[in-house]
């Protein structure tokens, strides 16, 4: 099968690291969402155009890098990281590689996300692979233990081999406007990662209204994130379009003023392939397809890639598979 798919080889990444910016709050106070306007455009996706046949399946295969493989459960253990780890290791079947002609490709997960717990397991059963593990930290996922708690649990996690680090910021200093006490946390937890890429978790569904999460999304920006992430997976209401396009306006808008370019991540409730692909013709039609890459964007999924697999398999055989035939963990 001749699939139009960009290479997977590992970009070579050079684009500038986010140094972080002074507070700008005239800046703050200026953001202003339409969540009417917002939601048209949301709905629109999708819906103007669709992904078909070969391509669908070049979308989908690009789909696996930009997912990072996630386990946070509560009753997680080694054996399961270990299981997970194994699965981004081998992500598709071989048998799906082969018909699909893309066994010269590298199409890994963009990393494997874990409880800081696992952070060990996960490098060790990751190693020579080159996929990054990530750790959630800063007391995820409610975000409200002693702000030293927090920054000694991210230097844990980069110690033990964590490449990337997601942290949590704490709800309330949005609700109030506290736009310094943000800044500054997000700031000082930057600071504990050293060279760990840093993804900061606003947990959108429980900010109350599309500005806030804007504002709060320039905060954490101007504080040094790397990435701005939608949800931990444990709110009422995770990622969604909507939310989504305020978050990656800002993003833009934040470019257009710095040049740094920010990663995005949504995260919660991304189960099934056709997901996927609203979330990346998002990104596409709103930053280019440039952002369409594993250092700038990421699915925050556990379940994301099973489907995908059945996706694959029914674009080859015309028929869907049984999910015990892509077992993830």
């Amino acid at each position: 099968m001749n699939l139009k798919v960009v290479d997977q080889s590992p970009p070579e990444v050079t684009h500038k690291r986010n140094p972080g910016f002074p507070l700008d709050l005239d800046w703050v106070e200026r953001v202003r969402m339409n969540r009417s306007a917002l939601e048209r455009r949301a709905a629109s996706i999708g819906a103007r155009r669709t992904v078909k046949k070969d391509y669908q399946l070049a979308w989908l295969l690009k789909a696996i890098t930009l997912i990072d493989l996630t386990t946070l459960n509560s009753d997680d253990t080694e054996g399961r990281v270990e299981r997970l780890c194994a699965k981004a290791r081998h992500p598709l079947r071989s048998d799906i590689i082969e018909a699909l002609g893309v066994g010269d490709l590298r199409i890994l997960p963009g990393a494997v996300c874990v409880y800081h717990s696992f952070v060990k397991t996960a490098v060790a059963a990751l190693e020579g692979t080159g996929i990054p593990v990530a750790a959630v930290s800063t007391a995820f996922p409610h975000g409200l233990a002693p702000v030293e708690t927090k920054i000694r649990e991210i230097e844990m996690s980069v110690a033990d081999g964590a490449k990337e680090i997601d942290i949590v910021i704490e709800r309330g200093m949005v609700l109030r406007g506290d736009w310094q006490a943000l800044y500054d946390q997000v700031k000082a937890f930057r600071k504990a990662c050293g060279d760990a890429h840093m993804k900061t978790i606003l947990g959108t569904g429980e900010l109350a209204t599309l500005t806030n999460v804007a504002k709060a999304s320039l905060v954490c920006m101007l504080a040094g994130a790397d990435f701005i992430k939608t949800s931990t997976g444990k709110e009422k209401v995770n990622a969604n379009l909507p939310t989504s396009l305020a978050m990656i306006r800002m993003i833009r808008w934040f470019h257009e003023e710095t040049g740094i370019e920010i990663g995005y991540k949504p995260a919660g409730g991304i189960a099934t392939a056709g997901d996927a692909i609203k979330y990346m013709a998002l990104m596409k039609e709103e930053l280019g397809t440039h952002w369409l890459q594993p250092h700038l964007f990421r699915f925050g999924a556990s379940s994301l890639l099973t489907d995908i697999e059945r996706q694959l398999e029914h674009g080859l055989t015309g028929h869907y598979a049984a999910d015990y035939r892509q077992p993830m963990v």
